[in-house]
């Protein structure tokens, strides 16, 4: 499945004992493993100090382990971080009944949230993660104290048309879309032509090192449930970059110039009225290409809402 994931992915005791009563908690199995509140059972890796920072993977069907791996754990220096597998992703179990649906996904987190046993959580979502983090905000504002999001699509048609319009470019080709409503098959003869000729490395980054580097973690055995299941639900195809200007909780948006897999231009599409934008030179591994500016940017970020 080399690249095909990637580029369709738009695209973590004592406060324990308190929370655990409460009827919509999960419980702790091990140190890596959580039950939901509805009996799944997450990964979850608790690692850092400081304020607590849930991190949402991208996909859909992606996992937490290549952030981490990949200098996400610089964050955990100033940052508790809090870095979980989504159900059906990476090292979690899948959902009974096939349940994705976005509200559980956001449920999900909430859970995460009540374990960690802080009334407030910086929450930061990556690529399609960023759809799960915003919902979330916008669910429970009041236990978000920061929303960060890196690389993130708020829209995912518009995120795979503009990989169609860059596949075009490298390609020379000029595969139509016919309806902007609907690009995944125009997405996907585009992306066969650049596998065949060895491109598909640009839609996540200018340096290939980078993406094999990115692929030597990802291609480890895993669950891919979600992934198979997201592409056939609504809900996540929905233009959220709409509802930004009702979210009043503080925002932080990251966002690379050569981001070919969320559209360099994307965020532009966002108006959260306390809304920070930072643009880093790179693509859409940010948190590896340029982790010093990554870490210094979500840092005076966190600094700034300590202050208040």
């Amino acid at each position: 499945m080399k690249y095909i994931t990637l580029c369709i992915t738009l695209l973590f005791c004592t406060a324990f004992s308190g929370f655990c009563q409460q009827k919509n908690a999960a419980t702790r199995l091990n140190d890596s493993t959580i039950l939901t509140s509805d009996s799944v059972a997450l990964y979850l890796k608790v690692s850092g100090r400081g304020a607590p920072c849930i991190f949402v993977h991208g996909g859909p069907g992606a996992w937490s382990r290549s952030f981490e791996a990949m200098g996400g754990n610089s964050l955990e220096k100033h940052l508790t971080m809090y870095y979980y597998d989504q159900r059906g992703c990476g090292r979690s179990q899948s959902a009974s009944g096939n349940d994705y649906s976005l509200n559980r996904m956001i449920e999900d987190i909430e859970n995460i949230r009540l374990l960690s046993g802080a009334p407030q959580v910086y929450v930061m979502g990556h690529s399609f993660g960023g759809i799960l983090a915003f919902k979330y905000a916008e669910k429970y504002p009041a236990h978000v104290k920061g929303l960060i999001l890196l690389n993130a699509t708020l829209y995912i048609n518009n995120s795979l048309l503009a990989q169609v319009e860059f596949m075009n470019q490298l390609l020379g080709e000029h595969i139509v879309v016919k309806n902007r409503d609907s690009v995944l098959s125009s997405f996907l003869a585009a992306k066969a032509l650049l596998t065949k000729k060895q491109l598909d490395y640009k839609i996540l980054s200018d340096n290939k090192a980078t993406v094999e580097t990115l692929e030597s973690i990802d291609n480890a055995p895993r669950n891919y449930s979600f992934a198979k299941q997201a592409f056939g639900i609504p809900a996540y195809f929905a233009d959220f970059t709409k509802e930004t200007a009702n979210l009043r909780v503080p925002v932080l948006v990251i966002a690379g110039t050569a981001d070919h897999n969320i559209g360099p231009d994307h965020y532009k599409l966002f108006h959260f009225p306390r809304q920070q934008t930072k643009i880093i030179t790179g693509g859409h591994v940010l948190y590896y290409e340029k982790n010093r500016a990554f870490t210094e940017t979500v840092v005076g970020f966190m600094n700034q809402r300590s202050a208040h």
